[in-house]
């Protein structure tokens, strides 16, 4: 784990007694603020708005990912029965892989016609009403957290040798980011005091006190990749590289400033 804290885009209001921007508490996330009074200061002085940012570097710890089987057959009933038996094939495969029955989540089970196309018009066009099924499409699909990422893709591969055709993934993320959450808050803290320190003796002045803090933003894993359908194992493990979490804290702050 490497920490590491990084001020991004500072932004600044500058306002009098009588023109003082209302500042939100902070509030647990999720809440909100409500009928927020303005930020009351000493006359005299200057109300100083800062937005910061702090981030926290961390190598991730688990990934997540999904895998599936579709399979297609002349009746649903048909094409439900060999999706069943992979998708069997499938869970015995996570389990000699040592993923737990509580990291392992059906997310999609979907039956569905497969319509045949009706011919074209000489115009071009067709009539939809002649559309004719010709068999059914079955999907089941499971989410899964890998908790030992050294293991990622024997696990994928051994997934596909069961018979999983469609693998979403992986989102890489930390099991447990609390405290890298609140080092980047810490870090936006930081960053904001010294900004506001820097304009305070550019203008001459000091600052007297924190009026309020609001937070927005937070953690957020990398986007997963896209889906992509596997046919067939190769010789050696999926090559997977985990890389490095950026985990950040916007926060806007408001400083009293004296002469």
């Amino acid at each position: 784990m490497k920490p590491n804290s990084l001020l991004a885009g500072a932004a600044l209001t500058l306002a009098s007694p009588l023109a003082c921007i209302a500042g939100a508490l902070a509030l647990p996330a999720g809440a909100h603020a409500q009928d927020a009074a303005p930020a009351a200061i000493a006359p005299g002085h200057t109300l100083l708005t800062i937005s910061a940012q702090g981030t926290s570097n961390r190598e991730p710890d688990m990934a997540t990912f999904s895998a599936g089987v579709t399979t297609q057959g002349a009746s649903a009933s048909a094409a439900l029965a060999e999706n069943s038996r992979a998708m069997n094939a499938v869970f015995a495969a996570l389990k000699r892989a040592g993923i737990a029955d509580k990291d392992v989540q059906t997310s999609n089970l979907n039956v569905s016609p497969v319509y045949q196309n009706p011919a074209r018009k000489p115009d071009g066009s067709y009539d939809a009403s002649e559309r004719k099924i010709t068999g059914y499409q079955v999907n089941n699909t499971v989410s899964v957290r890998q908790r030992k990422l050294d293991d990622f893709g024997k696990v994928i591969d051994a997934l596909v040798s069961a018979g999983a055709n469609e693998v979403n993934g992986p989102n890489f993320t930390l099991s447990q980011p609390d405290a890298a959450q609140d080092e980047a808050r810490t870090a936006a803290i930081q960053a904001a005091r010294q900004r506001a320190d820097l304009y305070a003796k550019a203008a001459g002045m000091r600052v007297v006190r924190i009026v309020s803090i609001a937070e927005t933003g937070g953690y957020s894993p990398p986007m997963a990749m896209a889906p992509r359908k596997m046919m067939a194992a190769e010789a050696a493990p999926a090559p997977v590289a985990a890389g490095e979490l950026e985990i950040t804290a916007d926060v806007s702050v408001q400083f009293e400033l004296a002469p």
